[in-house]
């Protein structure tokens, strides 16, 4: 596949969380690159961006708790949670940015217990 994710887990409120994803080097190196999630019974959503220069865009949801990074040497893209909340469960996937996306991963599981 082109995206890999990983990282998931169960973790309590208020607890942290990093995922990461690993890319082909033809998703990583030019394109901005997106974290999503998806929730039971709802659409995927875009969660954060993070240019090729490291410029980064949230959901006003996460916005001052999660954190979006790339790593080139490693072309890994990472998503570090902290102050999480039960309704930041969700199945977390890589992709570029929307309208640009390429086939999906399998996702990674994150739950946050109450």
């Amino acid at each position: 596949g082109q995206v890999v994710e990983s990282g998931g887990g169960l973790v309590q409120t208020g607890g942290s969380l990093r995922l990461s994803c690993e890319a082909s080097i033809m998703v990583f190196r030019f394109d901005t690159l997106a974290w999503y999630r998806q929730a039971p019974g709802k659409q995927r959503e875009l969660v954060a961006s993070v240019t090729t220069y490291g410029a980064a865009v949230y959901a006003d949801s996460v916005k001052g708790r999660f954190t979006i990074s790339r790593d080139s040497a490693k072309n890994t893209v990472y998503l570090m949670m902290n102050s999480l909340k039960p309704e930041d469960s969700a199945v977390y996937y890589c992709n570029k940015e929307p309208g640009k996306t390429v086939s999906w991963g399998q996702g990674t599981q994150h739950t946050v217990s109450y």
